[in-house]
């Protein structure tokens, strides 16, 4: 079983998150059955972006990196205080850990300003929020080469720039823990164009 972990901070973006869940959730009933998707954070109960309360099943000093296969990381809104959780050293320090271990850690827009923050991605390439280019600047402070690319990979590192690529991100995630037909398969199951390349 390939075990992912959603890190979530207060204010992450619930739209962002889903994908991830949703995309691991039905690989795990009609794909391959190869797929779970555990969720983490600072405290048991996560304020999301506009205040849906959701309660965690695990927190982040309870995470054992080696039991799991991926770490996906949602973006969030300044407004419902995203960067508190996802700038603190604790939130960062799991990041680096799967890094550590090269597990594949894939983000959804502003979720990489954390995963810039934890100092892994200095001279990769990466990308995040481009309106305004602010959240470009800052990640080009944490010394990442910034792509003007909806999704980049860089080695072990999946980011994007907006909540429209959440999606894709999720099945790129499920492409790199399964297969490419498999992906597939869910993709046209969950009534998705399928990829050509």
């Amino acid at each position: 079983m390939k075990k992912v972990l959603l890190l979530l901070a207060n204010g992450f973006e619930t739209y962002e998150a889903s994908a991830f869940i949703d995309v691991i959730g039905w690989n795990l009933i009609d794909g391959d059955g190869s797929t779970r998707l555990f969720t983490c954070g600072m405290q048991k109960e996560i304020k999301t972006t506009f205040n849906q309360k959701v309660v965690v099943d695990y927190l982040i000093e309870e995470i054992d990196v080696g039991s799991f296969d991926a770490l996906a990381v949602p973006g969030g809104f300044e407004e419902y205080n995203y960067y508190e959780d996802a700038y603190s050293e604790q939130f960062v320090s799991l990041i680096r850990k799967f890094n550590e271990q090269n597990k594949t850690i894939a983000s959804v827009c502003v979720g990489a300003l954390p995963i810039g923050k934890s100092g892994i991605l200095k001279n990769r390439g990466a990308t995040t929020y481009k309106v305004g280019k602010v959240r470009q600047q800052t990640l080009k402070s944490y010394g990442a080469n910034v792509i003007n690319e909806p999704i980049v990979t860089d080695l072990n590192v999946i980011t994007s720039w907006n909540p429209s690529t959440a999606i894709d991100v999720a099945f790129l995630l499920l492409e790199l823990l399964t297969s490419k037909n498999n992906t597939q398969h869910i993709r046209e199951i969950m009534g998705f164009k399928p990829k050509n390349n």
